[in-house]
């Protein structure tokens, strides 16, 4: 059986990157430390740590431990809180970060199944870059990341990437636009005012690469961040605004914009990055569970031709 003390005194040690930090943080002497860890090794029959010089150094057994060990100790805090949450009446908060770059109507279908819980849960979204948010994840201040890209490899943040779905990407234009442009799809693009997603879009560099393959060279009159403000810039005329299908075709439905046609190839990729390995958070599991109906089929059974 597992001794869940000696883990912890693992966790801290690795976590403050040696036993003297670990000692000063803990108040726990050097030697209780080590004897701990020492014992934890014998019952396990590894080797966690190993010594460089004056450092101390996690071996790769020790790095796949301190994974497991991260998870546990997290979920005994998610578990302290739940059950505090629910000693006071309350409903368990659910943080979630959306990168700014992921469309505001992409982010409610995917976030729409946790509002469905038996035990209701009282979200709360904060939107901003997607380093910002990933900071926040690493010290637990949010349960999940909603962005556009997996969890960037040069990032020093212990985390995993759950692909919720995805969504082929169209062409839209206000009426008059649509009424100015010359020629059928793609070539209407040529020369015509193009909206553009940002540079941390992931669906930008997939976007030019289309475009300069069909040889099309429309006036990109506008750079955006916020997928809202493109949309809104759209809206009004001022340039062709390329979207997730599941967004423009409900913006055809409306009235509010006319559908030019689809860059072929071209998709946008939505995840879920969170602390967890295996999804046990109830909320995050179930937008994992439930995104591909969303992101996927509906995406198709709305992709009429051009």
């Amino acid at each position: 059986m597992l001794n869940y003390k000696q883990l912890h005194h693992f966790w801290s040690v690795a976590r403050a990157g040696g036993i003297v930090r670990a000692s000063e943080r803990s108040g726990l002497a050097p030697q209780t430390l080590s004897g701990q860890i020492a014992t934890l090794e014998a019952d396990l029959g590894v080797t966690l740590f190993q010594r460089q010089g004056r450092r101390l150094v996690l071996t790769e057994t020790g790095r796949m431990a301190l994974d497991y060990a991260e998870e546990i100790f997290r979920l005994g805090s998610e578990l302290e809180e739940a059950v505090r949450t629910r000693a006071a009446g309350r409903m368990a908060p659910f943080r979630v970060g959306v990168a700014d770059v992921v469309p505001k109507a992409i982010a409610y279908l995917l976030l729409a199944p946790s509002m469905q819980l038996a035990e209701p849960m009282r979200i709360i979204c904060r939107e901003g870059k997607l380093e910002r948010l990933l900071g926040e994840l690493a010290i637990h201040k949010l349960d999940v990341v909603l962005a556009d890209s997996p969890l960037p490899s040069n990032m020093d943040v212990r985390g995993y990437s759950h692909t919720l779905g995805e969504s082929t990407i169209g062409f839209y234009a206000s009426g008059p636009l649509a009424d100015s442009l010359r020629g059928d799809f793609p070539a209407c693009l040529d020369g015509a005012p193009l909206l553009l997603p940002g540079l941390e879009a992931a669906v930008r560099g997939p976007l030019l690469r289309w475009m300069e393959a069909g040889k099309l060279r429309p006036r990109v009159v506008g750079e955006f961040d916020d997928s809202a403000l493109m949309r809104a810039f759209a809206e009004a005329g001022a340039g062709i605004f390329p979207t997730a299908q599941l967004i423009g075709d409900e913006l055809v439905a409306q009235g509010v914009m006319r559908r030019l046609g689809e860059a072929q190839g071209v998709s946008e990729t939505y995840y879920a990055i969170s602390v967890e390995r295996r999804l046990t958070h109830p909320a995050v599991r179930a937008i994992s569970e439930a995104a591909p109906i969303y992101a996927g089929q509906s995406s198709k059974a709305r992709n009429p031709g051009p």
